[in-house]
């Protein structure tokens, strides 16, 4: 048996990501954001949600930038904290430990403690209800070698213990099921 529910955010999990924004030590701040997703490929597209009330929200619109940092499980307590304290009260950085490192293709610090950092330039804002939609070119990816294979260039984040956001709980992802075309893949035959 099935119930019908009102319209909701139920497309869950999500990824639980810090995003970094501000160019000044004086308004530099982090956000945690699980309304968060890929829009295309080529050119290689993302976008944030965020509520206009938060902190971060004049600081995107003034600057027109951002990084998206992916979290893992050690950083789970940061990522939580992030998204329940209020920048104007707190520097977050300090108060979680985190390392801020100078951005490279644009001005706010990324992350060292996250696998990948994603440096996004706003294209477009959609202000959509609840959240405005901020959608974004990715304009560089800085990546932690130790999550790449040194055989064949390719970047592993199994072994990053990634996190993700589901009904509003944290959740280390799991096992892996299959990869991208697994379902279609021909066997090799026996000689």
């Amino acid at each position: 048996m099935k119930q019908y529910w009102r319209p909701g955010t139920m497309l869950n999990p999500l990824p639980a990501v810090i995003v970094s924004c501000g160019s000044t030590l004086k308004n530099r701040n982090l956000i945690t954001v699980a309304w968060t997703g890929t829009i295309c490929s080529d050119p290689a597209m993302c976008f944030i949600s965020v509520r206009p009330s938060r902190y971060s929200h004049s600081i995107l619109m003034e600057e027109m930038e951002f990084t998206i940092n992916l979290t893992t499980a050690s950083m789970a307590k940061a990522t939580d904290w992030c998204g329940v304290r209020s920048g104007r009260d707190y520097d977050k950085w300090k108060e979680c430990g985190l390392t801020p490192v100078e951005g490279v293709k644009v001005g706010c610090w990324y992350v060292d403690e996250s696998p990948v950092a994603i440096e996004c330039r706003v294209k477009q804002v959609m202000h959509l209800g609840t959240h405005d939609m901020f959608l974004a070119e990715v304009v560089n990816v800085i990546a932690d070698e130790s999550f790449i294979d040194q055989k064949t260039g390719a970047l592993d984040l199994t072994k990053a213990d990634l996190m993700t956001y589901c009904h509003g709980h944290y959740h280390a992802l799991g096992r892996e099921l299959g990869h991208f075309g697994f379902s279609v893949r021909k066997k090799k035959q026996k000689k």
